[in-house]
């Protein structure tokens, strides 16, 4: 029980305030062109989305982190690319988790533990305050895992937003 309470205090103490001064514009645009540069090296789609924190409702009844990035994985349409080749990484800033959230074309070839492993380095940063970088360092290790298995085709168009969604 006391843990929930915890998580409950965190999201209650967040502020959007917090998350845009986090999340500057110019943050903000070195994501976007992070993203492009990330999104030119494969023929796969990369959506980051920032949020600040959850409603008490979802809190008091134990929602997660991973079942709300679902949510968000499915709202954004980051499922509805054409090659199913999209991947969603979604920050929860008040719990500093990142889920990442792979379509349907990377069953089977990523594991979970690699995309885990970009989730660790980006949290990393996030307790050290390094929401920038972490963001960065977790599009570009993205980007790897993508690229090994979505090579870039020379041809393509942009199907999900460059800038990071906050909500």
């Amino acid at each position: 029980m006391m843990p929930r309470i915890i998580r409950l205090i965190r999201h209650l103490f967040e502020s959007q305030l917090l998350t845009r001064r986090r999340f500057s514009r110019q943050t903000l645009d070195q994501i976007e062109s992070a993203v492009r540069a990330a999104e030119a090296s494969h023929a796969g789609e990369l959506q980051v989305v920032i949020e600040t924190d959850l409603d008490v409702w979802a809190i008091v009844t134990g929602k997660t982190s991973r079942q709300r990035s679902l949510e968000v994985f499915a709202a954004s349409g980051v499922w509805d690319t054409e090659a199913n080749n999209g991947v969603l990484l979604y920050i929860l800033c008040a719990d500093r988790h990142v889920q990442v959230v792979a379509d349907r074309g990377f069953n089977g070839i990523v594991t979970e533990a690699e995309w885990r492993g970009v989730c660790a380095a980006m949290e990393a940063d996030f307790r050290a305050g390094r929401w920038a970088e972490g963001v960065v360092a977790g599009v570009n290790a993205a980007a790897i895992l993508v690229g090994r298995h979505f090579p870039s085709s020379g041809q393509r168009g942009n199907e999900l937003p460059n800038r990071p969604i906050l909500l």
